[in-house]
C-alpha cells in the first residue's frame, strides 16, 4: 500500500482559533491559567464549537473534494494542547467539516511543521506564529477574530480577495511610496510598466488556487479579486504582472486609497489578505480578514 501524501493538493494549515470561535475559551488561556483552559475544553467536549472567521474558505475549499479526487486538505495546526485538539476535531465532525489530521503543541509555536505539510497556506490567530512562517516563505496570515463572519451569498464559489503590493507582489513599489511620495510612486511604476513585479509572499497561494480551478469541479469554483490602493496609471505593472504569471483574477479594484471594506463588502469574500493594518481592520467590519505581516510597513523596529 502506498505511502499518504499531500503533494499533490492544496494544502491549509490553520489553527483552531481561527476555524472556530474560541474566543471565551482564549480569555482563560490569555489569562494564564492553562490547566483551566485545558479542564473547560474537556467539559465542553461535547459542546460543538460555534464557526470562527476562517470556518467559510475552509468548508468551501474542501467542497473541492469529491469520491473521485481529494484536491485539499485541511490540517489543524495548533499551540493547544492535544486535549482540546479532541474538541476540535468533534467540532469539525459535528458542523460536516471533514478533518483527518492535525498537530498540536501544547503552548509551543508549531509553525515549523508547515514545512512537513509542505502548506500553501497557513491562518492563525496569533501574530509571533504568522511571522515565522511568513519568514520561512509560507504565505501566511494573522486571522482578526473580531471579523464579521462571511455571508452565504455565493455557496458554490470560493470568494478570496488579495491586496497587491507586499501580498501578491513583493512591497518593492511600496518602498518607493513610502520614502518619496505618490508622485514618485506612480513615475516609478510608469516607467516599470512592462517589467514585472518581484513575487510577493502570497503568489504561491495564487498559484495554487489557479491550479485547483483548472483541476476542475463541477460543483466548484474559484472568484478571485486584486484589490489594490493603486490606481492608474500604476495600475499597468500590477495587470502585466499577473499577465507574465499566466494567472487571471476575476475582479481588479485600483481604488486610489479609497477605503476597501464597503467594496470588499460588495464582492462578499470568504476571506481578505493585506499588508497594512489600517486597511485590513476597516475591511475586518465588513469581511473576514487577515494581516499579512509582509514588507515595509511591517517592519519591527
Amino acid at each position: 500500500m502506498a505511502m499518504p501524501t499531500l503533494d499533490d493538493k492544496l494544502v491549509v494549515a490553520i489553527s483552531s482559533r481561527a476555524l472556530f470561535d474560541f474566543e471565551e475559551e482564549n480569555q482563560v488561556f490569555e489569562s494564564g491559567d492553562a490547566a483551566g483552559y485545558m479542564r473547560l475544553q474537556l467539559e465542553r467536549l461535547d459542546q460543538p464549537a460555534r464557526p470562527g472567521i476562517a470556518f467559510s474558505l475552509i468548508r468551501k475549499l474542501l467542497a473541492f473534494n469529491d469520491a473521485g479526487a481529494q484536491r485539499v486538505e485541511v490540517v489543524v495546526l495548533s499551540r493547544n494542547d492535544p486535549v482540546s485538539g479532541m474538541r476540535v476535531f468533534r467540532s469539525a465532525q459535528a458542523n460536516a467539516i471533514h478533518l483527518q489530521r492535525g498537530v498540536f503543541t501544547q503552548g509551543r509555536s508549531p509553525f515549523g511543521y508547515l514545512r512537513p505539510l509542505h502548506a500553501n497556506l497557513f491562518l492563525s490567530a496569533n501574530e509571533e506564529d504568522v511571522r515565522q512562517a511568513l519568514m520561512a516563505g509560507f504565505p501566511a496570515a494573522r486571522v482578526l477574530t473580531e471579523s464579521v463572519l462571511a455571508g452565504g451569498n455565493y455557496p458554490n464559489e470560493v470568494r478570496i480577495a488579495f491586496d497587491g503590493d507586499a501580498v501578491l507582489f513583493s512591497d518593492e513599489a511600496e518602498q518607493v511610496f513610502q520614502a518619496q511620495g505618490l508622485e514618485a510612486f506612480q513615475q516609478h511604476e510608469s516607467t516599470k510598466a512592462a517589467q514585472p513585479l518581484p513575487d510577493g509572499p502570497f503568489k504561491p497561494l495564487l498559484m495554487a488556487l489557479h491550479r485547483l480551478q483548472q483541476a476542475g469541479n463541477s460543483q466548484m469554483r474559484i472568484r478571485t479579486a486584486l484589490v489594490t490602493a493603486r490606481s492608474a496609471p500604476a495600475h499597468e505593472r500590477a495587470i502585466n504582472t499577473l499577465l507574465n504569471w499566466k494567472i487571471n483574477v476575476d475582479e481588479a479594484m485600483f481604488l486610489g486609497g479609497l477605503a476597501k471594506g464597503e467594496f470588499l463588502r460588495e464582492f462578499e469574500p470568504d476571506f481578505f489578505f493585506d499588508d497594512q493594518t489600517r486597511h485590513v481592520s476597516h475591511a475586518a467590519l465588513h469581511v473576514p480578514a487577515g494581516h499579512v505581516a509582509s514588507g515595509i510597513s511591517n517592519v519591527v523596529s
